[in-house]
């Protein structure tokens, strides 16, 4: 074939872009309309290593296991493979959850972890005992509030990528991108409530 001059060149950059604007707009876009600015993930898939340290901090454990902003349902199904059941994942974004399902049906889970399209800061966590939470950093304060008026004393949360800044974890695995946080709220609550006392 012949070379591409500057002409072709710009049309393939322009066709790249129109194409990735596209991809936004269609498929992730979707689940942000009605989350305010400051509170928007973009969708990142997690790796497996992130996968697999996230569930290590979660090895042994019982109880109702969740996922906010679970994607493509990796954490959630990998959750129910280990035995932390129910498993459940709250999504936003509608392609996302279609996947999440396929991906639960090809591995044999279908009916038995579940997606929902839900707001996770309009779901009530108070029933929840694992929680994963692989979120922006700018999301964790008003998280932090959230899981700490609802969670239950036992339950232990399982932050990736990025820590809660002002909690102090209970264990952590990894390095770099790969790492990962635990909490347990007891502990949480207890520093907390020490940090009210000394602040008074």
């Amino acid at each position: 074939g012949g070379s591409v001059g500057g002409r072709g060149l710009l049309a393939v950059a322009v066709a790249s872009g129109a194409a990735a604007w596209a991809t936004w707009a269609v498929l992730l876009m979707p689940g942000f309309r009605r989350v305010p600015l400051r509170l928007q993930v973009p969708y990142q898939p997690s790796s497996p290593r992130q996968v697999a340290n996230a569930l290590a901090l979660l090895r042994g454990r019982v109880g109702k296991t969740v996922d906010l902003g679970s994607g493509d349902g990796r954490l959630v199904l990998e959750a129910y493979r280990q035995g932390l059941r129910p498993a459940l994942g709250y999504e936003l974004n509608p392609w996302l959850l279609c996947l999440a399902r396929y991906r639960a049906w090809r591995a044999g889970y279908h009916g038995n972890v579940s997606f929902l399209k839900k707001d996770l800061w309009k779901v009530n966590l108070s029933d929840c005992h694992n929680v994963i939470v692989f979120l922006a950093p700018s999301v964790k304060p008003p998280l932090a509030t959230k899981l700490l008026a609802e969670l239950p004393d036992d339950a232990r949360v399982v932050a990736g990528r990025f820590p809660f800044p002002s909690w102090t974890p209970s264990s952590t695995l990894g390095q770099g991108l790969e790492q990962v946080w635990a909490y347990d709220m007891k502990e949480v609550r207890k520093e907390a409530q020490g940090s009210a006392q000394a602040s008074r």
